[in-house]
């Protein structure tokens, strides 16, 4: 510790991650629904995922998009990088925003996503306000891009 004392500490070494805010018109978002088995239930979420071995978060993110959403987006631009569980891990996600977006594939990755929806950022908003949506880099990306609720 700083004052030279020991402590037992758990240390999680995650590789980074990226996500994209996919904006289908300036009012209209994609999100996924997907099981989350620490929770035990399905979350609304953007699109995510882990960087693979020397992938480029940008990459990460056209990849994760298209996996979980069968859209590529034409242009992604880098809104915010945080540290999602700074007390024990070193993880990183990098958020982007995606727009332009283009429907390359109908099938998506299944075995993670069960469904891919369009909400409005009215919609959104409110199901922020009821705590429909709950992960921690959807609200972030939101909030980069002042799309929070002022009153959530």
């Amino acid at each position: 510790m700083r004052d030279g004392s020991s402590a037992k500490r758990v240390r999680i070494d995650h590789p980074e991650a990226a996500a994209v805010v996919p904006f289908l018109s300036d009012r209209e978002i994609l999100l996924v629904r997907q099981y989350r088995y620490a929770l035990g239930r399905e979350t609304l979420e953007i699109p995510a995922g882990k960087l693979d071995p020397s992938e480029k978060p940008e990459e990460c993110a056209g990849r994760e998009l298209l996996e979980e959403t069968g859209y590529e987006a034409g242009s992604l631009t880098l809104l915010y990088a945080y540290a999602p569980a700074i007390g024990y891990s070193n993880e990183l996600i990098h958020i982007y925003a995606g727009r332009n977006l283009r429907k390359l594939q109908n099938e998506i990755d299944q075995r993670e996503i069960s469904s891919v929806e369009s909400f409005t950022i009215e919609e959104i908003s409110s199901m922020i306000r009821e705590g429909r949506i709950i992960d921690g880099k959807t609200l972030i990306g939101l909030a980069v891009l002042g799309l929070l609720p002022s009153t959530a």
